[in-house]
């Protein structure tokens, strides 16, 4: 499967650099955020951008094209330890990714794949960031939850 064809590869980056730019760095801009302006328009900048990819996968299954491309799998990353980690441990608590209908389906699409739901290893994901970040998780306890509905289909 080519994940960058020819003629998509405008629109792949253009979706990529808005992907990287609001959501897989916006997490982390909410996470490490040590004011409460700061953390603020981070969370809103977020939710804004999740809101918009919410709206755009209500029009097809896909960020670009009827197939997963490189851009899907940049955001899957992010949208596979939401839920897990960045609701609780980095503050982006608006909603979890399970209560948008758009992005749970897409992210039950893209887990399905053949192969990649072996690469999720939430155990692991939670242990790497809850245990490596004291200066937000002082006690280094990781959380038992949550259920994932993603991974339990």
């Amino acid at each position: 499967m080519d994940l960058y064809p020819a003629p998509l590869r405008e629109e792949i980056d253009r979706v990529n650099a808005f992907v990287y730019d609001n959501i897989n760095n916006g997490v982390y801009r909410c996470g490490f955020a040590t004011e409460q302006h700061a953390y603020e328009r981070a969370f809103e900048r977020l939710f804004a951008a999740l809101d918009w990819v919410e709206a755009e996968l209500g029009q097809r299954p896909y960020l670009v094209g009827d197939q997963p491309t490189e851009a899907d799998w940049r955001l899957f990353t992010t949208l596979a330890r939401f839920d897990a980690v960045y609701v609780g441990h980095f503050k982006c608590n608006r909603n979890r990714i399970e209560d948008f209908a758009n992005l749970s389906r897409y992210l039950r699409a893209l887990v399905r794949v053949p192969r990649i739901r072996d690469t999720v290893n939430i155990d692991h994901i939670k242990r790497h960031y809850y245990m490596s970040h004291p200066h937000i998780n002082p006690t280094r306890v990781v959380p038992a939850g949550p259920r994932l509905a993603f991974l339990e289909e």
